[in-house]
């Protein structure tokens, strides 16, 4: 989940050809309980399944293994914060003869050991969403075929000029980001500053763990601290749901302005029904999507990008419906390179 700009990915690594009939596997629990893959597989490394942004990105690594005809087995961390147990699920993994590997770690260096491990066998590596941070890749001699994720620096600023419209006489206004340190939020977090007007100033930033209830407690103290705040920034819509709830306890909804990024369902819905201002949506299905196109280029021999951005639309009210109706997939169109070196 940072900016495409920032990795330094390698181009396309070759291996064998890939087609087998259509199948999908997702485990949470030990990486032992994984069968033994044969070599046209791929296997996907995701965060956890407990937050639905990655539960719909599950999907589209699912919807396209079986448009593709190909098996992808899909394990996922325990939590979004499980970065010890989601690295020892790519290290089993790694023991394993799968053609292309997706993966999407938690922090910039918490699977690097078991990428090390593929890059050493000369297996494509796909980073999708968060990347893998390229300063610890470079010194591990990790090599990515491709990086698929959203610009968050470019999400960030797209909220900042919105909450700049939804407040044109400006105001204080606060930050909510996820895991502390972690790139993503800061990148989005630096992007909405860079977005807001000068009569918009920032006066708050806090972590809430990209978790709604511990989003709801840090906007509940933040609302106290600053009883004249215009408005919340929010890293991510199940923290932007905590933050409106706060909001609605305080009883200033649609007094304070809250702007989120993510565009899960219940965000549109919310978005739709007033009690969320926007979302900045990206689109964690067709973030799935094209990490399992990727790897079929990859694995056919196919030069691939080395990095290509994942689209984001912003959603308010007005376009709500329509944002609704075409989840989880965008309402408008993106670009793909990776359908075309699918052909």
């Amino acid at each position: 989940m940072a900016a495409v700009g920032a990795i330094a990915a390698a181009g396309a690594l070759v291996l064998g050809s890939c087609g087998s009939g259509p199948a999908t596997r997702t485990v949470v629990g030990d990486t032992q309980a994984a069968a033994e893959a044969e070599p046209q597989n791929m296997a996907a490394v995701i965060k956890g399944l407990d937050n639905p942004f990655f539960q719909t990105m599950k999907q589209g690594i699912d919807d396209q293994a079986h448009t593709a005809g190909v098996s992808v087995t899909v394990q996922a961390a325990n939590a979004i914060t499980d970065t010890t147990g989601q690295a020892d699920k790519l290290n089993g993994l790694a023991g394993q003869d799968f053609a292309c590997y997706i993966v999407n770690p938690i922090s910039g260096t918490n699977l690097i050991q078991g990428l090390a491990k593929l890059s050493a066998l000369n297996k494509p590596i796909v980073n999708i969403d968060s990347p893998v941070d390229p300063t610890a890749a470079k010194s591990a001699n990790v090599k990515l075929a491709t990086y698929v994720g959203t610009d968050n620096r470019a999400a960030g600023k797209m909220a900042g000029q919105r909450m700049t419209e939804l407040l044109p006489s400006g105001g204080p206004v606060a930050a909510i980001g996820g895991i502390a340190g972690d790139v993503t939020s800061g990148a989005r977090i630096e992007g909405f500053q860079q977005g807001i007007g000068p009569n918009l100033k920032v006066v708050q930033t806090v972590a809430a763990d990209w978790d709604r209830q511990t989003a709801l407690t840090a906007a509940t103290n933040v609302l106290r601290a600053h009883p004249d705040l215009a408005g919340f920034f929010v890293a991510n819509d199940d923290m932007g749901l905590g933050v409106s709830r706060a909001i609605a306890d305080a009883g200033k909804t649609g007094k304070v302005k809250v702007i989120s990024v993510d565009g899960i369902k219940d965000a549109l819905e919310a978005v739709k029904a007033g009690t969320l201002d926007g979302t900045v949506a990206q689109y964690p299905y067709t973030i799935g999507m094209m990490g399992v196109e990727a790897c079929q280029a990859a694995v056919s021999g196919k030069t691939l990008p080395a990095g290509v951005a994942a689209p984001v639309e912003l959603v308010t009210k007005d376009n709500a419906a329509q944002a609704l109706a075409s989840t989880p997939k965008p309402f408008g169109p993106y670009n793909d390179p990776f359908k075309a070196l699918t052909k």
